[in-house]
This record gives structure tokens, sequence and C-alpha cells, in this order.
């Protein structure tokens, strides 16, 4: 039997099917507020069923994270109508994920960072910062006991390409890519080098600050890069391992 995993972020849903470990497929769709329990329900059985390496029968389990709570309502039902007879765990304040959450208050965490601390946890050994590219950009830090110990949060690469696109009267929104050079010679490629090394730089330096505050030896730390945008810059990341 196989796990159903769901990652409902602000503008993307990532799904995986899981079988002992092994990612059986994936798919990414956009996350809409309006799509109803029917909806997804469809959509799901339909990418599942369409894939080669699985049918919906498989699914003997299905994990959930959400930062949206009106796509989480969605979901809530068609678990309860559709996959009543599958076992099910929505990640939210006060389910055990065995990793614990040292903050102020630990109930405003998003279930998706508690997540990627607990991945981080499960999957390597001492300190570890998770680098989230999403809607926005999220840093994960797991202390070397595998406790959650907080992080930082900054706007998302698409939200500030959006918005230099909308704010600038000379600018327009342009193709997220890796320009040829930092010193660019049009204007759509200095917004290019902008974004992709102005973020890379970005992530350097707040993890650079994260090892300081952690006083132990950045040699030691994992930096793991996650998120839909990861493509788009990690590899301009000196601090990524």
């Amino acid at each position: 039997m196989a796990l159903l995993c769901a990652d409902i972020g602000n503008s993307h849903t990532t799904l995986g099917l899981l079988d002992r470990g092994e990612v059986l497929d994936h798919w990414r769709v956009a996350t809409l507020e309006s799509r109803t329990a029917d909806e997804w329900n469809v959509l799901i059985r339909g990418m599942i069923n369409q894939s080669p390496r699985s049918d919906i029968g498989m699914v003997g389990g299905i994990a959930v994270c959400s930062t949206v709570p009106s796509v989480l309502h969605a979901w809530r039902e068609m678990l309860a109508e559709q996959f009543a007879d599958v076992p099910s765990v929505v990640v939210e304040p006060g389910v055990r994920t065995g990793v614990p959450v040292l903050m102020d208050n630990p109930r405003e965490v998003g279930a998706d960072r508690v997540v990627n601390a607990l991945a981080a946890a499960t999957l390597y050994d001492g300190p570890a910062i998770v680098v989230d590219f999403g809607t926005a950009t999220t840093f994960d830090v797991v202390s070397p006991r595998g406790e959650y110990i907080g992080g930082a949060i900054s706007p998302g690469i698409d939200i500030s390409l959006e918005a230099l696109g909308r704010r600038g009267a000379q600018l327009r929104k342009v193709e997220l890519l890796r320009p040829r050079s930092v010193i660019a010679k049009n204007t759509v490629e200095a917004v290019q080098s902008g974004m992709v090394f102005g973020f890379a730089s970005q992530v350097d330096g707040i993890v650079g600050r994260i090892i300081e505050e952690l006083g132990v030896e950045a040699s030691t730390v994992n930096v793991i890069a996650t998120g839909g945008l990861a493509p788009v810059v990690v590899d301009e990341c000196r601090s990524i391992t």
C-alpha cells in the first residue's frame, strides 16, 4: 500500500505517492481556493490513475499539510466523504511529529515549516537549515538535538518579481531564468540578475548569520533546499549542501 502526501501551499499544491520511501510519482497543481471537495477528488483520482506506476486502489494512507485554511477545509470534506476507509493525518498544531517546537507560540508555526523540520531531523544528523523557496522564502532551523528552534521568512521570488513588474513604471514581469552574467546588458537580464543572484546572495547571507548564532562549525550544518522555485536559484547558492 502507498502513502499519498499533499503539501498545500499558497500558490501550488504538490502531491506525491510513496511506497516504502520510494516516490512512485508526483504532481504539482495550482492551489485554487474555489476548488471544491468533489473537484479535488476527481483531480487526485485522475492523476493517480493516469500514472503508469499507480492506481487509486494502492492508496493506503494520506498525509496532508496546508498553509491555506479554506483549501484544507475542502480536503477534510473530501477525506471524510471519498476516503473514509483510508487512514489520514493532517499536520497541524497539536499533532505529535516527534520534533519539539521551541517557539514563543508553537501553534502559530505553519504546518509546512514543521514538516520541513521533521524531514531534516529524520534524514540528516546534526543541525540543519531548510530553505523553502515558495510563495515566501522560509528558513527553518533544526538544532543539533533535533529540535525546531525557529527561523526566518522573506518575500518569495515570484512575489518580488510580480511586485517589481507592477510597481516599476518601465519594468515588466520577465521569465525567471538565469541570465548570462551578473552585469546585465539589457533590462530583462538585469531583472533576472537581481532576482536569481540577489536571492542566492540573500540565502547565503541569512544562512551564514544563522550558523553564527548556532555557534557551530559551518561544515557540520546540513543546508537543504526545497520548494517549487528552488531549481531557479539553488545552483547559485554557495551555502546549500
